[in-house]
């Protein structure tokens, strides 16, 4: 999901004060009204503490890979002073009331908002359960006023070395009045948060031994599974179908039509894959989408000639270019990419008396609740949702029609409810039919003075809408396609964009980092096309540009300085920059590329990154180099071709990604700050293919402008 232009399309509830949801939640620290065990303190709806000593923290938000789980962990133990091997984190219900995003307005993972928009929040609540603790331990000890204080899990009074576990104190301090405020920790006293190594990842041990749970280890008494034949074009639908051969494979149990296909359930997957390998499925092709890739591009291009909807106009951008010395034009275009999780799509649904329960890696709950429950009919609060651990998403499991949840509940449905049913998406069909990141043409046209100053910037994005079909859609056009243009700080006294928002057939969604996945390809290599246009430096020409930006500049001038930015390079190698602000947080990356057999080679990239209060320096790192690797992945290989309405690529072999052998040496710096935290999930990702393309560019002597690279 994109920046603050999508959060909008939801107010944000009183909920956005940070509240923290104070008072009892009993289940598990999940609600439900159960009485808690005789002993447990739940002073709010994201922290339990049982009397054995363990914190069980709650989750809002979905841990995908992206280490959500561990930085809301660290948010807690650090104002409760907490011992972290006692510390594990579950997962939040689905409860819009008590677990919504603080900056959407309803509970869900994206847009990098995991961190930021819990900082406060889950602070307080560990802060709201010390608190009671050393009321606790003041009313155990018959002693008033100050002197206690905490560590590990214990509460101390130094002067006559007495001690008491939470664990211990958890019984009494869940009797104590629940404050309506509470000091939070200076910077200076933490001791987890912007610390090297001392919180290690929450998930890392159970995932590693094979004993994290996915949906795809979930196993229920007489499930069944199934798997979707959906139609081989966009936009086609079922005219009619033979099962006779599907039935007749053994371990097929039933064959129904569903609004997207035909499903195929089976006592176990491969019955399902062989039944609908033998289907006889006649498509009704009439309303299906005729184009292929070549088509769709020839039209962005047409469209990137005529004027588009303004999205930004500050001072006379086309009288700057006509009276500018020297004028630079490019057009920028990139293919539709898949998002190729790990873990392809999954869901089980089971029906019961009272409704539903639905189990995934479930991203936005609110949305799949309301989702499910319209198919089923039943009310949203009926709907209720176990979230596991998501092998990745990277905006896929945002589905904006809750796409392979809504399978689930409509072959759930027409069974009656008799089974639990796991659907399972496998990657050819998530490749051929998912969503995917839009095709984009950006025309870029730039005018300096006689001076060799970037006095004009004009620019038109043609792509389609992320979010067209959705809640989400904004009637004004699509603000993701703009981001990182439209709100673009180069001090360039003359600047316009404009964009255009065509609907192909294909369907599209948010890919990671949106919108910025391709302007950020279109800015830095246009500003690096006009840095050479001007006889200048790219870094120092950036320089100048960001003078009013101190935080990109910041990242500019540290990821130059590890890089060596300048010095002498091994013959046949070039080095290559871009800086980036998405999401708040601000990367810039230096990339070491040679060509060889052919094909770009990157050796080497140095990452310089600001995103506020560093809360899991570890993550951090992790995340940065994460978003490298796939957005180099996508810059060398990514492209799903359309071929009259089909498309051609289908599983790994065919939709190539970057292989270990292939990773380059990435370096991590991060840029101390007392800001407030912002996100570093998706923010490592659109600095990369401009980095990579300004190298090549180094090394052919002409701009690189089409993606992919390979």
């Amino acid at each position: 999901m994109s920046t603050l232009t999508r959060r909008d399309f939801v107010r944000v509830t009183a909920l956005a004060g940070g509240g923290l949801l104070l008072g009892v939640y009993g289940c598990d620290g999940m609600g439900g009204g159960e009485a808690l065990p005789v002993g447990t303190l739940e002073p709010n709806a994201f922290l339990r503490l049982d009397p054995d000593g363990t914190i069980t923290v709650i989750s809002k938000h979905l841990e995908m890979g992206q280490g959500t789980y561990t930085g809301l962990a660290t948010l807690v133990a650090e104002e409760m002073d907490a011992d972290w091997n006692r510390v594990r984190v579950v997962a939040a219900p689905a409860d819009v009331e008590r677990y919504a995003n603080l900056l959407f307005g309803i509970q869900g993972t994206g847009g990098s908002s995991a961190i930021a928009n819990s900082f406060e929040q889950y602070r307080r609540a560990g802060a709201t359960a010390r608190h009671m603790l050393v009321s606790a331990a003041q009313s155990r000890w018959g002693v008033r006023g100050g002197g206690l204080v905490t560590e590990a899990s214990e509460v101390v009074e130094p002067t006559r070395g007495r001690r008491l576990g939470y664990g211990e104190l958890a019984g009494l301090a869940a009797t104590m009045p629940v404050p309506e405020e509470v000091p939070l920790k200076e910077p200076s006293a933490f001791r987890l948060i912007g610390r090297e190594s001392v919180a290690p990842r929450v998930d890392a041990r159970d995932k590693a031994m094979g004993r994290a749970t996915f949906t795809q280890d979930v196993k229920r008494p007489g499930m069944l599974t199934a798997l979707v034949a959906h139609p081989p074009r966009f936009g086609a639908s079922v005219a009619g179908f033979d099962d006779t051969a599907a039935r007749a494979v053994p371990g097929v149990v039933d064959v129904v039509q569903i609004p997207t296909g035909v499903a195929v359930v089976a006592e176990h997957f491969w019955a399902a894959k062989t039944g609908r390998d033998a289907l006889a499925v006649r498509w009704d092709e009439s309303q299906a989408v005729n184009r292929s890739s070549a088509d769709i591009s020839q039209e962005l291009r047409r469209l990137a000639g005529h004027q588009g909807r303004e999205v930004r106009r500050d001072g006379d951008a086309e009288a700057a270019l006509a009276g500018a010395a020297r004028t630079v034009e490019l057009t920028f275009e990139v293919p539709y990419l898949a998002h190729a999780c790990m873990e392809p799509m999954n869901c089980v649904v089971e029906v019961n008396g009272n409704g539903a329960v639905v189990t995934s890696g479930a991203q936005i709950q609110t949305l799949d609740q309301a989702a499910v429950a319209a198919v089923l009919d039943l009310e949203p609060a009926q709907v209720r949702i176990e979230t596991l651990y998501a092998g990745g998403s990277f905006g896929r499991r945002a589905a904006k029609t809750s796409d392979y949840m809504v399978e689930a509940a409509h072959i759930a449905r027409a069974l009656e409810g008799r089974a639990p049913v796991k659907l399972v998406w496998t990657r050819e069909d998530d490749t051929r039919s998912g969503f995917f990141r839009p095709a984009f043409v950006h025309r870029v046209r730039g005018g300096l003075d006689g001076d060799g100053r970037l006095v004009a910037w004009w620019h038109r994005a043609v792509g389609s809408s992320s979010a067209a079909g959705s809640a989400l859609a904004a009637p004004e056009g699509d603000p993701s396609g703009v981001e990182g243009i439209e709100d673009m700080s180069y001090a360039v006294p003359n600047v316009y964009v404009d964009q255009h928002s065509p609907e192909p057939g294909v369907p599209v969604q948010w890919w990671r980092s949106v919108g910025h996945s391709h302007t950020a390809f279109a800015v830095e290599v246009f500003v690096d096309e006009m840095a050479r246009a001007a006889g200048r430096d790219p870094v120092d020409f950036r320089r100048e540009l960001l003078a009013d930006d101190p935080r990109r500049l910041a990242v500019l001038e540290l990821a130059a300085e590890r890089a060596g930015w300048g010095s002498p390079l091994p013959a046949g190698r070039a080095r290559g920059v871009a800086v980036h602000r998405s999401f708040g947080t601000y990367v810039a990356q230096v990339a070491e590329v040679s060509e060889e057999g052919g094909e770009p080679r990157v050796h080497r990239v140095v990452c310089a990154v600001d995103c506020g209060i560093p809360v899991n320096p570890d993550i951090i790192r992790m995340q940065m180099e994460s978003g490298i690797v796939y957005g180099l992945s996508a810059a060398l290989f990514g492209r799903i071709t359309v071929d009259r309405g089909r498309v051609v690529e289908d599983n790994l072999n065919r939709y190539r990604i970057v292989r270990m052998s292939e990773a380059p040496e990435v370096e991590v710096h991060i840029v101390p700050s007392a800001e407030a935290p912002t996100g570093v999930g998706e923010p490592g990702t659109p600095p990369i293919a401009p980095a990579v393309a300004n190298a090549l560019a180094v090394l052919r002597g002409r701009p690189v402008t089409t993606l992919p690279l390979v």
